[in-house]
């Protein structure tokens, strides 16, 4: 198994872990905040798939814990499946949130950066929504 660079990107979010959780576990939310799964996501009878510039990708979610995981597996046929660790963790009333984007073999430079800048963004639109949503 080859080693991927990883890189962790992370935001605080104004709402304790219980609520931040309730909302970012359900797949059929990550559209609103995830763009990187494409605003397709649908529950089919293979499980959760998404449309893709690729093609239709495959997505299993962790299923729903006491840890804060939201780890999630992206597969396109003819590649290999994509491992996304993500996760929320309590810090007193605020959760902080921590994605690792790990490097694809194929990626070059300019790919690995556009793809963080585009997980900052989801992160941004994740603290958006729940800190709008549970706000008063």
């Amino acid at each position: 198994m080859a080693l991927h660079q990883a890189r962790h990107l992370s935001i605080s979010i104004a709402v304790p872990l219980a609520q931040a959780y309730d909302f970012a576990h359900r797949p059929e939310n990550f559209p609103r905040w995830a763009s990187g799964l494409a605003s397709s996501l649908r529950r089919t009878a293979q499980g959760w798939v998404a449309d893709t510039p690729e093609g239709p990708a495959t997505v299993a979610f962790s299923p729903p814990n006491d840890f804060g995981i939201l780890d999630h597996r992206v597969g396109i046929a003819g590649k290999p499946e994509v491992y996304i660790p993500l996760r929320l963790i309590e810090n007193g009333n605020v959760t902080e949130v921590l994605f690792t984007l790990l490097r694809q073999p194929d990626m070059d430079d300019a790919a690995f950066d556009r793809d963080a800048d585009l997980v900052r963004a989801d992160l941004r639109a994740l603290k958006t929504l729940l800190e709008t949503k549970h706000s008063g």
